[in-house]
């Protein structure tokens, strides 16, 4: 199956649009919750995927939750990694919180590739930009955090308008990169040429202010 015949796949869970009285209160200058994470905005972390079926001793997931994510962008493929989806349910009860504050979106993207199209972007862009919206904290992770985390990270921090221009927005996540425990091994995010690219001549949907 080709990149492009991956249908989209957005799953809000129990969820209803939620206030921010409502949720956790967004961390201004949070500790990372996992060391190969970083906050990219006071809404947003980015992080590495945050499950594993081998895990005993806590997920990964668990510290998100504690943190004050509420919304998780799964940007791997479908069969690529154990879904973590059907777990969260559990996990949410355990620790007390509204399931109806809950919700999942993933838009499949290739290991070490870009979207499909720009639009596909910006369909994630929105989402960002609903959650945003609504006081919401985020959690964007692909398998190791690094290159389809990167881009989307860099985009978002464009597309806010946080950043300039792309060339600012990846000197941002460069410096941001540095602190996660993983950079000595990856010392680059986004990980490939063509995805630095992406990032760098990526132009906002609406027109950014002077």
């Amino acid at each position: 199956m080709t990149q492009a015949q991956i249908p989209t796949i957005t799953i809000g869970l129990y969820g209803t649009p939620q206030r921010r009285s409502s949720l956790a209160p967004i961390c201004t200058d949070c500790p990372r919750p996992i060391p190969n994470s970083y906050w990219a905005t006071p809404q947003l972390l980015a992080c590495e995927y945050p499950w594993s079926p081998y895990e005993v001793s806590g997920q990964k997931l668990d510290k998100l939750l504690a943190s004050g994510v509420r919304t998780f962008i799964d940007l791997t493929e479908c069969g690529e990694l154990s879904p973590y989806s059907p777990h969260l349910p559990s996990l949410v009860r355990a620790q007390g919180i509204d399931m109806t504050e809950i919700e999942y979106h993933q838009f499949p993207i290739q290991d070490r590739s870009l979207p499909e199209s720009k639009e596909f972007m910006f369909q994630i862009l929105d989402v960002l930009r609903d959650n945003e919206k609504r006081g919401r904290v985020t959690a964007v992770h692909c398998r190791g955090g690094i290159g389809r985390t990167g881009m989307v990270i860099g985009c978002w921090l464009v597309e806010s308008e946080t950043a300039k221009s792309g060339e600012d927005a990846l000197g941002m996540i460069a410096r941001l990169w540095r602190t996660v425990e993983k950079c000595k091994r990856y010392p680059h995010s986004p990980e490939t040429g063509p995805q630095v690219e992406f990032v760098k001549n990526f132009e906002p949907a609406r027109p950014v202010s002077a």
